[in-house]
């Protein structure tokens, strides 16, 4: 029997500290592949640097993970190859200047090139833009996201997509590499609550098609299991909500360095 298409995720005692303190710690997770899991938090609260060290993008300093049996933080670049990222600030962005049909080309491109170049360059150009063009479809169709109904269909600009266009735009680029877990950040963020009922919909398909799905958000929905960041309210005290939000604001940027 095939073993399941989305990525286990496991934490034990999982943390991350800076110059300037701990980002986060003592994370414990146990999700089978499949799972809906959402990164809950305030701003600031190192809840996008453990999306980012779970998906093998940034090196924790505490306790271990395993993605899909790949344990962290020793085997980074093993996790990058399974995970893909959605929209992370100054990390991972969608390109303002492109248009949507430019950016999902280039997303292709580029999965195209990780696949396997020298294997992709030997097939004729017809059968390279057919099969491209027939990724590029199913990964619209899993994100939910109509080119028809866009002002100007696939030519309409990525800064002119209303912010759940731009979440569905980014899934669906996402999932042209056909990951076993699929991180995005900041998914609530300028949603209305329909918008935001949309997108935990959206995400819910996604994982019963068996992509493990990790979400940051503000507030996740009852039915989904929750990773909480940010200092007990009774354990902590102002000097270290600071701290943690310099430590994580230092852990980004040196993450988009990278």
């Amino acid at each position: 029997m095939d073993s399941p298409h989305g990525a286990a995720v496991r934490a034990e005692d999982f943390g991350l500290k800076g110059p300037r303190g701990w980002v986060f710690r003592d994370v414990r997770l146990d999700a089978g592949p499949g799972s809906l899991i959402a990164v809950e938090g305030p701003s600031g609260s190192g809840r996008t640097c453990l999306l980012l060290a779970l998906t093998g993008r940034m090196k924790a300093t505490e306790g271990h993970a395993e993605i899909a049996g790949h344990r962290l933080p020793r085997h980074l670049g093993a996790v990058r190859r399974i995970a893909a990222l959605g929209p992370v600030a100054g990390v991972n962005e969608l390109d303002q200047s492109l248009t949507v049909a430019e950016q999902l080309r280039e997303g292709a491109l580029l999965q195209r090139r990780y696949e396997g170049p020298v294997r992709a360059l030997l097939r004729p150009r017809g059968e390279r833009r057919t099969a491209a063009r027939a990724r590029i479809d199913a990964a619209l169709a899993a994100a939910g996201l109509d080119l028809a109904t866009l002002p100007k269909g696939e030519r309409t600009s990525v800064r002119d997509l209303e912010r759940l266009e731009g979440v569905r735009l980014s899934v669906a680029i996402a999932l042209l590499g056909a990951p076993r877990l699929l991180a995005l950040d900041d998914l609530d963020l300028k949603l209305s609550d329909a918008e935001r009922a949309e997108a935990w919909t959206l995400l819910r398909s996604i994982a019963a098609a068996g992509t493990t799905v990790l979400a940051v958000c503000s507030e996740a929905p009852d039915d989904v299991t929750v990773l909480r960041t940010g200092p007990a309210e009774a354990a902590e005290d102002t000097e270290d909500t600071e701290d943690t939000e310099k430590g994580a604001d230092d852990a980004l940027a040196e993450a988009g360095r990278a």
